[in-house]
């Protein structure tokens, strides 16, 4: 369904552009109109795209191989390879090809993506808010404990929005690629799917 024509009759209507979190609700609306799924389950091609832009597949050795790095906080644990797998067996002098780098960022994407889903229940999603939530769990783990998650499921989108900034320690510092990759995350959570839409 085209939801372009529909948004600009109600802004007709109401004589004034849409805030965010209106867009969202009549997204939901239509989505729940519609028989869809309130919440969407798997991240999206340029959610990926997006994700390996920011992790990076880092610490290539001249042989093709991948080697593990410290984590840019703390200089230490944890440790991280490939596209940002970190956790059990990875360490100093962890070595992967990139076909191990690229299979694990598939099964790590698919279990954020499912504790994203868990995470928000049946509450409406549209897929530029689950790809940014499953972007910002991949970095942090935090999805079940952020209070980005509570405004969301709240109905709250501006604030949710507004809480992507917040995460932009690591060791107590902070770090530009985390300001950089949170204001991603955030512009891509306010994206919605209506083209065209000015928030206000």
């Amino acid at each position: 369904m085209q939801r372009k024509p529909i948004f600009d009759a109600i802004r007709r209507l109401l004589r004034r552009g849409l805030r965010q979190a209106e867009v969202a609700e009549l997204d939901a609306a239509i989505d729940a109109a519609e028989g869809g799924a309130t919440a969407p389950r798997s991240i999206s091609p340029s959610a990926i795209a997006l994700i390996k832009r920011f992790e990076g597949c880092a610490r290539v050795r001249p042989c093709g191989l991948i080697e593990a790095y410290p984590d840019p906080g703390t200089g230490g644990a944890p440790w991280t390879i490939g596209w940002g797998a970190t956790g059990p067996g990875i360490g100093p002098g962890t070595v992967w090809t990139q076909a191990q780098c690229d299979a694990r960022l598939v099964a790590d994407l698919a279990r954020h993506a499912a504790e994203v889903a868990e995470a928000l229940g049946d509450a409406p999603t549209t897929q530029s808010q689950f790809d940014a939530l499953v972007s910002f769990h991949y970095n942090t783990g935090a999805i079940a404990r952020a209070t980005l998650t509570r405004r969301h499921k709240a109905g709250d989108y501006a604030g949710a929005a507004a809480e992507f900034a917040r995460w932009k320690h690591a060791g107590g510092r902070v770090m530009r690629g985390l300001v950089r990759r949170r204001a991603a995350e955030a512009a891509l959570y306010r994206a919605g799917r209506v083209a065209g839409v000015t928030f206000v």
